[in-house]
């Protein structure tokens, strides 16, 4: 989709294409206005040689009333300009982290694996609206200020060439020094970003994983790293402000030898009389008119410079092909729960196989537990199952159809899943349960409350369902988390279930708890549970040994005991 990085900037101007309208309006608003920048300083001319020299009062203020109308006029246009460039600019960024989002979500988790998070948040935030400075005050600002530049060139050669010609001789050497300074900003701009994603990267990582820092003291060593990332940050923006500290200077060095030559031949010339005092005045400001967009031509040629960069990092984003294959058209299955698993081999990087020909089968209604070592391929079975990860030989079915002929949406609006690792929004208990699924009443949630138990602890809290748990649940206990991801998946109505090792780090009464709800919310569906609590395994109508990535032994709870085989050595070792 974006693959041709010398075609980034034609890239990053189709997506106005929404909004080409506004965009090509808010051009001829800058045409215009940049059209105009000759007007004044020609009538503060004629009022000085005409109306002043002549002591025309009422002529003068006729002069001065035009000026003021000017000055207004072009008030009206950079309003205009100003918001609808802005406009456009915070649409596309709109349309752009939308996209950019849709895309991301719909990544397999491998992606999530390897890829800090924090470097998703840069590309999302800070690079997108890097993007958008380039509507906002990059490319019609530019195209501006060289409108701007031609106009007062030309009024100045039409009004003396050989002046002219004298006084624009330090801007060859302008130009030079703008190049220069295009070239080290840019390499100064892009290692900011760098350091940007990477202090984002630690920052949110770090925070999240501050419970690991502090359990192993490990806050001066975290906080040395910090200090260098941050001082590299430093380094970086330090570089790009000695560019437009020594930039700056040289331009206002520059315009100011223009106007010591411009009154170094004026004045003399205005002595002689070949030149009017009205006419030396209007040159002065047709001078600085002259070095104000050079000036601001290289912060534009920056800003598109490093939208570039930013588009280049958000469009090799887009490039990433990492989605689930979604070719299923099976969307109107109706789901019994009869699951199969016919000589299936995966692995999450090359050959390095996590399941070896597992094939199994569970009937419809049936709970089934997977017990095994860390490590076994217990997660993976039911992470294959919900098609967070593909697998690369056998074949998957549901009720005799192959999961990848069902549509993605639709097989896990049918496979619920209830993790180890509970997450919860910074957000509401009734946004967490029904993850703003407008479908879901108040009097479903607290039927699913009363089914998990879960319903005593809610009616504690004076804002009971508006309850605000904070991030990642921090008002709420592990067990109590655990029962709130219960609720979440007994109103999505799932007809499979997965129970990823739902009660390994809760307390005994919290594993009570969600022993009850783990009954109630298992009836009448074909349930999967990763367990290791024996009060879990026993309720099973089967348990299923799975070591190394193949499954070594089946049966009831009692069955297995009478092989005295690998789940009896697991009991009595």
């Amino acid at each position: 989709m974006f693959k041709n990085k010398n075609k980034t900037l034609a890239t990053i101007l189709t997506q106005v294409n929404p909004y080409k309208k506004r965009f090509v309006f808010t051009g001829i608003l800058i045409v215009v206005l940049s059209s105009i920048v000759w007007v004044r300083p020609a009538l503060i001319k004629h009022a000085v040689d005409v109306e002043i020299a002549n002591g025309d009062y009422e002529g003068m203020l006729k002069i001065f009333a035009a000026i003021i109308g000017v000055l207004l006029f072009e008030a009206y246009l950079k309003y205009h300009v100003t918001y609808l460039a802005n406009w456009v600019a915070q649409s596309v960024s709109l349309d752009l982290r939308s996209k950019l989002f849709k895309h991301i979500v719909s990544f397999r988790l491998k992606f999530f694996d390897r890829t800090p998070v924090g470097k998703l948040v840069t590309r999302l935030v800070s690079d997108i609206d890097g993007i958008a400075n380039v509507f906002s005050n990059g490319l019609l600002n530019a195209i501006g200020d060289l409108l701007t530049l031609v106009v007062v060139l030309t009024a100045m050669l039409i009004i003396d060439p050989k002046l002219t010609l004298i006084i624009i001789l330090p801007i060859p050497v302008l130009l030079f020094a703008t190049r220069v300074f295009q070239k080290h900003i840019k390499k100064s701009f892009s290692d900011v970003r760098n350091q940007v994603a990477k202090m984002n990267e630690f920052v949110q990582e770090h925070v999240t994983g501050m419970h690991i820092v502090q359990a192993f003291s490990r806050e001066k060593v975290e906080a040395d790293k910090f200090e260098k990332i941050n001082t590299s940050h430093q380094d970086a923006n330090v570089s790009s402000i000695k560019a437009f500290s020594i930039f700056f200077p040289v331009v206002e060095m520059l315009s100011a030898t223009s106007v010591a030559l411009l009154l170094w031949l004026g004045v003399g010339g205005v002595v002689r009389g070949e030149v009017t005092l009205g006419m030396l005045l209007q040159f002065i400001l047709y001078v600085f008119m002259l070095y104000r967009p050079i000036r601001q031509l290289a912060d534009r040629f920056n800003v598109l410079q490093m939208g570039v960069v930013n588009a280049d990092r958000v469009f090799k984003l887009f490039d990433i092909d990492e989605r689930i294959s979604d070719d299923g058209s099976r969307d109107d299955l109706v789901f019994d729960g009869k699951i199969e698993f016919k000589e299936v081999w995966f692995a999450y990087s090359e050959e390095n196989w996590v399941l070896k020909d597992m094939s199994f089968t569970i009937e419809p209604g049936e709970t089934v537990a997977f017990v095994g070592a860390t490590g076994a391929g217990k997660s993976s079975v039911i992470n294959l199952l919900s098609r967070f990860y593909d697998y690369q030989k056998g074949q998957i079915l549901i009720d005799g159809v192959d999961i990848r002929d069902i549509s993605l949406s639709h097989l896990r609006e049918n496979v619920g899943v209830v993790q180890q690792e509970v997450f919860l929004m910074s957000d509401t208990l009734r946004a967490n349960v029904t993850l703003h699924d407008d479908d879901v009443t108040d009097k479903m949630i607290w039927e699913a409350a009363e089914k998990v138990g879960a319903d005593t602890f809610i009616k504690k809290y004076d804002d009971a369902l508006d309850l605000h748990v904070r991030e990642r649940g921090a008002m709420l206990s592990v067990g109590q988390r655990q029962l709130i991801a219960f609720m979440r998946a007994y109103v999505a109505s799932p007809s499979i279930l997965i129970l990823d090792e739902a009660t390994s780090s809760i307390d005994s009464e919290s594993e009570q708890m969600i022993q009850r709800a783990t009954t109630s919310i298992t009836q009448d569906r074909t349930s999967l549970i990763v367990a290791h609590r024996l009060s879990t395994i026993r309720d099973a109508n089967r348990i299923f040994v799975i070591d190394a990535g193949s499954l070594i032994e089946s049966g009831t709870h009692d069955e297995l005991l009478a092989l005295k085989g690998a789940y009896h050595a697991s009991f009595f070792l």
